[in-house]
């Protein structure tokens, strides 16, 4: 029987992610559905809040002074994600289909979860250090909302988020 691990992330994977969605099913056949949110809900003082803390002082400035992208561009880098996340699932030999999601990406991981009968739950983010200190990421959302495992990640690294 193939499992399906529902994933969530906020931007393409990368090799090391692939490399940390192999070693978490090892042999086992599975089966990925990705999400990635065309909206990710989030808030402008926690994002500068966020770059701040891990000293990307550039980010912060950028985050005060880009302006906020449309509903259209949004989808657009959504898509874009999506499509680079599947092709590289894809190349490296796994399973995987996806979707771009609305406006509430846990509310999509529930739905996603439950109608694809999930076993587990992968959220694969940056750090957000005020969401990940306050435990409102939404891993721990998600965790909140499901029955099944939820494994937070950081992209582009082998560290576990405090879910």
């Amino acid at each position: 029987m193939t499992a399906t691990i529902v994933v969530l992330t906020e931007e393409s994977l990368n090799e090391v992610d692939i490399t940390n969605l192999r070693y978490l099913i090892q042999d086992n056949p599975a089966r990925f559905e990705v999400l990635v949110p065309a909206d990710t809900g989030r808030n402008l003082l926690v994002d500068v809040l966020d770059n701040l803390s891990l000293l990307q002082f550039a980010e912060a400035f950028r985050d005060l002074t880009g302006g906020k992208p449309t509903k259209d561009q949004e989808t657009k880098a959504a898509e874009v994600q999506l499509s680079e996340s599947l092709a590289l699932l894809a190349s490296s030999g796994l399973e995987a289909g996806g979707s771009v999601t609305g406006e509430d990406p846990v509310q999509a991981v529930v739905a996603a979860a439950r109608a694809t009968n999930a076993q587990q739950v992968v959220v694969i983010t940056t750090p957000h250090a005020v969401e990940d200190t306050f435990r409102t990421d939404w891993a721990n959302e998600a965790q909140e909302r499901l029955g099944v495992p939820v494994l937070h990640l950081y992209s582009g690294s082998g560290f576990i988020g405090g879910s």
